[in-house]
């Protein structure tokens, strides 16, 4: 095809606060039309001639992440009770085997909970395999997993599947004695499973009609679904509903909330004649999350929570002080109140509190013994300013926990810390292949300056050899909402931008939440502008720091950095070479103006109200991508979206190409690039995901002239 798709014009018109607009390619919403459906595949028909000059090189970053991916692999053996569970990954194969073998008690503390020695690709003698990610996929178009959970015994394993992409999931329950499924299967479930203490009941969650997590139901074994009990329901539509286990596993703890305040629920299993419990009051105003736990022989919760704490703190509360009014309860300071630390949470086992913090744009973890809550907290050391530090397992009765460790050039470990010694374990360094030796790269701190003065931090990537000379490619990568931060963390294909002279670079900008609760504040609603404004304020301090040239920057974000790409378009197009917006959120003030459309009344406490609001209306008018493109030269712009995504609808980008290409005053590609059967994170397995990425980057790299991995490198064979 040598032209662009062009769809016809079926003019609608919206009108809130006396402002008018009319929407010409609002009927592309119609995602059961032939008509659409057919612009669509034309759409992607055109995006693969123009850029069929590509493949050569998609295919290389292809080959280039495959060959440095150790394909056969597994996770590091995690014990709980009387089993050792871990995941299998094998050559060829797109999905994970999850698996389990017997635990074997000798009375020596340190052997029994060092996990078993299991190679790669060879037999393990007792191993079960639990569930094959690939005979669960077989035959399906998409395959997602999304919750797992084991009765107390380990012979039920209850799992949700997604075969559409849309993340609305079935239910199976398995018998792991015999391999035969339970008759018991629930459709159109959300995120998130776990069973009673008697494996009698399973809990999950159902969304409405918007995609709104609003209840929690119980199903027990061996009944109709029809007849399963609605243990909550929340019917606030700004309110996001969730559940989780105590760390003993003898609470149901469910949360509502949103980005502002929120409310908790306990459900003692030992006295469901008592139902729930309430926490705190959502009237109360407060931000809060709890996590049980028993200190001096008595039950109490610790709480992370935003009372006269911006960035919120950690306190102690023993439950029979929630029969008290909140503000006569007496609660114990145990992590206080930073104004240069965001607490994140707690986590805990029998015998210690684990609490994520944030400082200095990175997280880390600190440790208490809950019986010496008032001392000083213990924190792991490790070496590297810029890296990442995450909790990722606290058994409840274990000796040990298991810590996430990576950066932006250290693989990904894993480690296990003694709590008696404090002793570090290395178990696991995700290999590299290919002879990559981390000294290659540097990740660097620097600073921007935004129009109002305020540093932005970045995050600056590139190859140890990379002359500073001001002729290199660049790619400045941002997303900047919801107090999601971008940490420090290493991926393989990056290394294919890096070695292609590539130098790569994170902008932590307003409404992320890498400096605090503040720096979200900072960048939402009504300041949600400074989001995009610290982006191109990034962008002026690469094109002038001598590590890129200025004609050769691109930018690249995904889902609301996808809304950031639509921004800085149309705020300065003439700064970059080329824009990849994955799944973008270009058409804000629709979506959000129409509280039926999936998740749209959740926004509401992330960008404002604009039904309500005549300030916030025009606020989002005046930024929101699709209603402010103009008559300007843009550069290659790709968006790429999925037709079953179920947060950011695929009309949008849709509607968005449309309307480039009609008003830009330029001769640039604009294309629209479509997964027919993928959801929000693109295509299932990881091969596909591996291409996905190896298009994204393609595109990039062919279009600041990058192609070749530079003289000093060589290629990954």
């Amino acid at each position: 095809m040598t032209n662009a798709p062009v769809a016809k014009k079926i003019p609608t018109t919206r009108t809130h606060h006396g402002d008018t607009f009319t929407d010409s390619y609002e009927w592309l919403r119609e995602k059961e039309n032939p008509e659409v459906l057919a612009h669509l595949e034309a759409e992607q028909a055109f995006t693969d001639s123009v850029t069929g000059h590509q493949e050569q090189l998609r295919q290389a970053i292809f080959e280039e992440i495959k060959n440095r991916t150790q394909e056969t692999d597994l996770s590091v053996p995690y014990r709980r009770d009387q089993w050792w569970y871990y995941l299998r990954m094998e050559e060829g194969k797109q999905y994970a085997i999850h698996c389990r073998v017997p635990a074997i008690d000798t009375g020596d503390q340190v052997a029994d909970w060092t996990p078993p020695a299991i190679v790669p690709g060879e037999p393990i003698p007792g191993e079960q395999v639990i569930l094959d990610g690939n005979a669960e996929a077989e035959g399906k178009p998409f395959f997602s997993l999304g919750g797992q959970a084991l009765t107390r015994n380990h012979r039920l394993l209850a799992y949700a599947v997604d075969h559409a992409g849309d993340e609305r999931f079935t239910l199976r329950i398995k018998d792991l004695e015999t391999g035969t499924l339970l008759a018991d299967e629930i459709a159109g479930i959300f995120y998130g499973l776990a069973f009673s203490p008697d494996g009698q009941e399973i809990f999950y969650t159902v969304v409405d009609d918007s995609w709104r997590p609003y209840q929690v139901k119980s199903h027990r074994l061996g009944t109709d679904s029809a007849e399963d009990t609605v243990i909550y329901q929340e019917d606030d539509l700004g309110m996001w509903t969730g559940f989780e286990l105590s760390a003993d596993r003898n609470l149901l703890l469910i949360s509502v909330g949103c980005s502002e305040y929120s409310e908790s629920w306990i459900l003692d299993f030992a006295d469901r004649e008592a139902g729930l419990r309430q926490v705190i009051s959502r009237d109360e105003g407060v931000l809060y999350d709890v996590d049980p736990v028993t200190v001096g022989g008595q039950q109490q919760l610790l709480v992370t929570h935003n009372r006269k704490a911006r960035n919120s703190m950690v306190s102690l509360v023993p439950l029979s002080e929630l029969t008290k009014p909140l503000n006569e309860q007496q609660w114990t300071t145990v992590l206080a109140h930073s104004d240069t630390v965001r607490v994140n949470g707690t986590a805990s086992n029998a015998s210690h509190a684990f609490i994520s913090v944030r400082q200095d744009t990175t997280e880390k973890v600190l440790l208490l013994p809950l019986d010496r809550l008032e001392g000083t907290p213990l924190e792991p050391g490790f070496d590297e300013a810029l890296c990442t530090v995450e909790l990722s397992l606290a058994e409840f009765n274990a000796p040990q926990i298991r810590l996430n460790y990576t950066s932006f050039v250290t693989p990904p470990r894993v480690y296990d810390y003694v709590l008696a010694t404090g002793e570090l374990l290395l178990r696991k360094e995700s290999p590299v292949l290919g002879g990559y030796d981390p000294a290659d790269y540097v990740a660097e701190r620097e600073w921007a300056v935004a129009a109002d003065g305020v540093k932005v931090p970045l995050s600056v990537i590139r190859r140890a050899d990379t002359p500073r000379d001001g002729g290199n490619p660049a790619v400045i990568y941002g997303y900047g909402s919801y107090e999601v931060s971008m940490d420090p963390g290493f991926a393989i294909p990056r290394l294919s931008l890096l070695d292609r002279g590539i130098v790569f670079v994170i902008a932590h900008i307003r409404g992320g939440g890498e400096l605090g609760r503040g720096w979200y504040e900072d960048g939402k609603k009504l300041t949600k502008k400074n989001t995009f404004t610290d982006f191109v304020a990034a962008t002026d301090w690469l094109a002038a720091s001598g590590w890129a040239d200025p004609a050769r920057i691109a930018a690249l974000g995904g889902s609301a950095g996808g809304l950031l790409m639509g921004a800085i378009l149309n705020l300065a197009p003439e700064k970059y070479a080329a824009v990849v917006a994955q799944v973008p959120f270009v058409d804000a003030l629709t979506t959000i103006l129409d509280p039926d459309l999936p998740l749209s009344a959740l926004e509401w406490e992330e960008w404002g109200n604009p039904i309500t609001d005549p300030e916030v209306y025009q606020y989002m008018k005046d930024y929101t991508p699709y209603e402010n493109v103009r008559a300007v030269n843009y550069p290659k712009i790709a968006a790429v979206t999925s037709l079953n995504d179920t947060r950011v609808l695929y009309v949008e980008p849709a509607k968005w190409v449309q309307v480039l290409r009609e008003t830009t005053t330029g001769s640039e590609p604009i294309v629209l690039k479509i997964e027919m059967d993928g959801g929000h994170g693109g295509a299932s397995g990881r091969y596909e995901g591996w291409k996905t990425r190896a298009w994204d980057y393609a595109f990039l790299a062919d279009a600041l002239g990058a192609v070749e991995p530079v003289d000093s490198v060589v290629s990954v064979s």
